[in-house]
């Protein structure tokens, strides 16, 4: 797995396997979202087969699919809450990790200017510049 740390509570990967929930597990994580259309995914990779690995490793699981047209206010509050209600560290993952990244972002912007939340997205290992404009304009508000 490539799990890259945003924030303290709010780790992204690419897409996980059912093999690998019970190292999350162990890693201390408390829950999973899916963030990644069953569509792009083999049955095995599907939220219903990594939900059930979840659910037996005792971590929350969440499926919450995005797409660029369903980042919407209403998915970005809905992904904010799912981390906010979280007993400890989230994974959330899709094919890169990028959308989770964004996801984020585009949460953040109401609080924190662009140039930070485009930092820490770097950091993790995303560049998110082509998504200042909007940081911006929701940072303004």
């Amino acid at each position: 797995m490539d799990i890259r740390q945003v924030t303290a509570r709010y780790h992204v990967s690419p897409q996980i396997s059912a093999e690998d929930v019970a190292a999350l597990k162990e890693a201390g994580y408390s829950a999973v979202i899916c963030n990644r259309p069953d569509a792009e995914v083999p049955p095995s990779h599907q939220a219903a087969a990594i939900g059930a690995a979840a659910e037996a490793a005792g971590l929350a699981f969440e499926v919450h699919p995005l797409t660029h047209q369903t980042m919407t206010p209403e998915n970005v509050a809905r992904q904010a809450a799912l981390v906010e209600a979280s007993d400890g560290p989230v994974l959330a993952y899709c094919a890169s990790g990028t959308r989770c990244t964004v996801i984020w972002a585009l949460s953040q912007a109401p609080q924190q200017d662009p140039d930070t939340i485009l930092a820490t997205a770097a950091e993790a290992g995303y560049d998110l510049q082509g998504l200042r404009p909007t940081l911006e304009a929701l940072h303004r508000g």
